[in-house]
């Protein structure tokens, strides 16, 4: 049975930047039961504690953090691209040590934002991209869809059942 990789936010961990949670939501239950859900928080499993000052990506994408081209800074001023990336990296090791093909990871996330994250002015707008772990995820062949995207991630996991 294939297992899915989940931010651990939305299985209701409180482990967001502001110590909250989200979810729950009735589709990741159902793989928690069917014990397919392979849990994580990349920005905690890189180090960063619970809670943290918000952290953007001024005038890139996880991509652009990947190639070390921008860096991830936090509301105070403080650069914690390292945490990042290695929270992205145990991300892959854990897909890579579960064979796992899809990911259900946080919207708009700096991490694990999939289609969308914020511009870096900590203004609130969104444009375009993908957090680091999410970017990474995708460079190594893996599906990364959002919450907002359940019906199309149980979907993609399904064809591989």
């Amino acid at each position: 049975m294939p297992k899915i990789l989940v931010s651990r936010c939305l299985l209701g961990h409180r482990v967001r930047y502001d110590g909250g949670a989200s979810g729950p939501f009735d589709q990741l239950q159902q793989w928690i039961e069917e014990g397919r859900v392979v849990p994580l928080c990349p920005e905690v499993a890189g180090g960063l504690p619970t809670p943290r000052a918000a952290a953007e990506i001024p005038g890139g994408q996880g991509g652009d953090v990947l190639d070390g081209h921008a860096s991830v800074i936090t509301t105070e001023g403080e650069d914690v691209s390292a945490q990042f990336l290695l929270g992205a990296y145990q991300a892959l090791e854990l897909v890579q040590q579960h064979g796992i093909r899809v990911a259900v990871l946080k919207a708009n996330s700096p991490s694990c934002g999939n289609l969308l994250t914020y511009d870096g002015t900590f203004s609130g707008v969104k444009i375009s991209g993908e957090g680091v772990t999410a970017a990474l995820l995708k460079r190594h062949g893996v599906q990364v869809f959002s919450e907002l995207e359940l019906p199309q991630a149980a979907a993609a996991l399904g064809s591989l059942d």
